[in-house]
């Protein structure tokens, strides 16, 4: 058997703390790393960086946005008068254009000239002056409904 010495046996309840070196953030980054945590079932975190690696647009704006534009807005923007229209496709053809034609002239979209002679354009006073000037008519008294 041990034997013990003869003095009074006193206990130590004061608590032994060991520090650890914490990684460094770079080597936390480390693919080695990560995997090696993967695998050993230690916590991993991962955060998705807002749009990282992607092409895309913004995205489409929140319903309530669009609710408080249509409170602050007219409902219902002016559209092209009818007769600026028949004006627009009168002059157009008797200078024997077509709409792409015209669009190029302009420095305009096809489909703005479209738009303006099928009547759902919402005026735009620059763009009338440039068809004015293309084909010599007057529109821009008459884009009222």
């Amino acid at each position: 058997m041990p034997s013990r010495s003869a003095g009074v046996i006193k206990q130590d309840w004061e608590p032994v703390v060991m520090h650890k070196a914490k990684p460094k953030s770079q080597d936390l980054r480390d693919p080695k790393a990560v995997n090696h945590a993967l695998r050993s079932g230690a916590p991993v975190q991962t955060i998705k960086k807002f749009d990282a690696g992607s092409n895309k647009k913004a995205t489409a704006p929140v319903v309530n946005a669009r609710k408080l534009e249509e409170e602050t807005e007219p409902a219902a923007l002016g559209r092209i008068s009818t007769e600026v229209r028949q004006a627009i496709q009168k002059a157009r053809l008797e200078k024997k254009m077509s709409q792409t034609e015209l669009a190029k002239l302009i420095n305009e979209q096809p489909k703005v000239v479209q738009e303006y002679e099928n009547g759902k354009a919402v005026p735009n006073q620059a763009i009338l002056a440039k068809m004015e000037r293309v084909l010599g008519v007057k529109l821009r008294g008459k884009t009222g409904k």
